[in-house]
């Protein structure tokens, strides 16, 4: 028995990788493109590991996909590879349209030819996860439901746009070919290992530099967070107990303005590393303009997947964010090394007037 995964070097998929070697001893084949948000220093306590074998590659390249389908003829095949970066979307977004749209499609096209060639016991407990994002769904007003479901795509950014089309690309092989696909569609993501160009880790990263913690706009955006170990146990239990063909939205129950997460970091780094200065970190806090399209609200209902299948978070925010600080506090070696001179670029176009 062996599962396949994409996107195994990046945040979320790192984190699942290592959750699930350390939960069980079946074996992972790990595709990851390495860009500059993949990193294999994250995976580093698997270098001697055999039942981790890592493989650089594109899920575009249907050859390869294909020779590592019919050399390891996994059981699952969970995609967590994607660009998932809104502000460079913005900037770049041809590059969402080839890894979320193109690349999803070619994966799609492997996966299918590779289920449909399976014996019928192994072909009907075969399944896709495919990892999206609540972003999806579009923007929420202050007083409207949060997402469930059966909310309609309203996709804002060039990113959640390409993330949709990947969803109903995935929707479309199981109605139309049969494959039994899973989709989880989560929220904020916040842990260790996470590349910090996403708030919670620049935040902490400028706060102990004494650089400016960038706020867009007035802070008042509300997101919900979702701890990232949180996020691998429902991708655990919807691999395992899902139905095929459906959807199930992954929550923190955690929806929280901007700008508390900032006064929040900022108090824990006040405790847990006290700056040299007299003041408080959050002297450093400074209001950017607000990014083109920026959703005022996102909010998801877990509750599809806690009535189903059982699963809720374990974390609150309250000890998911201490245990992250701590972390990040604790690695500034990983920290170090992951701010490539691309990621020091990258921060210094998008928050160049900070």
């Amino acid at each position: 028995m062996t599962i396949l995964i994409t996107g195994g070097a990046g945040f979320i998929g790192a984190n699942f990788v290592l959750d699930w070697l350390a939960q069980t001893d079946e074996p992972i084949v790990n595709l990851d493109k390495l860009t500059y948000a993949g990193n294999l220093e994250t995976l580093a306590s698997l270098d001697a590991d055999a039942r981790h074998m890592f493989v650089q590659g594109d899920i575009g390249d249907s050859a390869l996909v294909d020779r590592l389908l019919a050399e390891h003829q996994p059981r699952a095949v969970l995609n967590f590879a994607a660009e998932s970066h809104v502000d460079r979307s913005i900037h770049s977004p041809e590059d969402f349209i080839q890894t979320n749209i193109v690349g999803t499609f070619r994966l799609l096209e492997a996966v299918r030819a590779y289920w449909g060639g399976m014996p019928a016991q192994e072909k009907a407990a075969f399944r896709l996860l495919h990892v999206s994002t609540d972003e999806v769904y579009g923007s929420l007003g202050a007083g409207d439901p949060a997402f469930a479901e059966t909310h309609r795509y309203e996709p804002n950014s060039p990113y959640s746009a390409s993330k949709a089309a990947s969803d109903h690309l995935v929707r479309a092989y199981h109605h139309t070919y049969g494959l039994p696909v899973l989709t989880t569609n989560c929220s904020n993501n916040y842990g260790p290992y996470h590349f910090p160009e996403k708030l919670i880790p620049l935040l902490i990263v400028n706060a102990l530099a004494g650089k400016p913690l960038p706020v867009y706009g007035d802070g008042m955006q509300v997101r919900d967070w979702l701890y990232v170990k949180d996020h691998c146990s429902a991708i655990r239990r919807v691999l395992e107990a899902g139905r095929p063909g459906e959807v199930y939205n992954v929550g923190g129950w955690n929806e929280k303005p901007n700008i508390e997460i900032v006064n929040t970091v900022c108090a824990l780094l006040d405790e847990l590393r006290p700056s040299l200065g007299t003041s408080s970190y959050s002297a450093q806090i400074s209001y950017v303009k607000d990014r083109p399209g920026h959703d005022r609200r996102y909010a998801i209902d877990a509750g599809k997947i806690e009535r189903e299948l059982g699963w809720k978070p374990a974390e609150t925010f309250e000890s998911g964010i201490r245990k992250t600080v701590q972390w990040y506090l604790a690695n500034p070696e990983w920290v170090a090394h992951v701010q490539s001179g691309a990621y020091r670029d990258w921060v210094q176009t998008q928050y160049a007037s900070v």
